[in-house]
């Protein structure tokens, strides 16, 4: 798929969804950034899609309403024409010791890694089945894509994020021939904003590429995704072979 004159949705705009979203803009691509309260750092994306002469807006929705999320892709379509790639981006990360685990916590990791990806994909798969072309991209984990919940207390993310991986091949079966649904799996990308220096020490010694791979590498996976016509039903790691140790 050609991204010149093609329209996307992005949840997630902030920080490596900022890095997808100007190199899809770079190629292109009008953009849809949602947000549910970071609407700073959609509107920061959406400045920087429109500097570069593409169509953008930042949309707040809560992908945990399905209304909301309907409503969201209506109003997409009504404001660029169209909708051809869809990119689940969005998600939650916490540390939630077992003791405190319950139906709330439960909610709270898994309504918006999986069931917004499920709700977002559900309503804009029918604008790219008549279009006769579309792409889904999902955003799993490289943890449950490996089979390994390496962490304690967070049992609930990794549950949530291997569900992403579970609705991304069942949904490519669904949608095919028309639409295309992968995943990206990420390990090591951009390191968090506190993390210390013996725990970034850590990291990069269990990576084997031995060091963080940086957004670009994410933006470079989704872009693969979109240009491919032969690829669907994967989740590619994009972790430098963190998996392997």
């Amino acid at each position: 798929m050609d991204l010149q004159g093609k329209v996307a949705i992005l949840t997630g705009g902030a920080r490596i969804g900022q890095v997808v979203a100007r190199d899809l803009a770079a190629r292109g691509c009008a953009l849809a950034v949602t947000f549910r309260e970071s609407r700073k750092a959609a509107e920061t994306t959406v400045a920087a899609a429109r500097a570069q002469g593409v169509a953008a807006e930042a949309l707040q929705v809560d992908l945990r309403e399905e209304k909301q999320v309907a409503a969201l892709v209506e109003k997409t379509n009504e404001r660029f024409g169209r909708i051809d790639i869809l990119l689940n981006m969005a998600s939650t990360y916490a540390s939630v010791p077992f003791s405190r685990l319950g139906s709330k916590t439960w909610s709270d990791a898994v309504d918006v890694d999986a069931r917004g990806s499920f709700l977002l994909a559900v309503k804009a798969a029918p604008h790219m089945k008549r279009a006769g072309a579309g792409r889904i991209i999902n955003v799993s984990d490289w943890l449950p894509v490996s089979g390994r919940p390496r962490y304690p207390g967070y049992a609930l993310y990794y549950v949530a994020k291997a569900a992403v991986q579970a609705l991304t091949e069942a949904l490519a079966l669904e949608l095919a021939p028309e639409i295309l649904v992968n995943a990206i799996a990420p390990g090591p990308i951009v390191p968090p904003d506190d993390l210390s220096k013996e725990d970034d020490d850590k990291v990069i010694a269990a990576t084997p590429l031995r060091r963080w791979g940086g957004a670009e590498e994410i933006a470079k996976a989704v872009r693969f995704l979109i240009e491919t016509d032969f690829v669907t039903g994967e989740c590619i790691r994009v972790d430098g072979g963190r998996h392997l140790y």
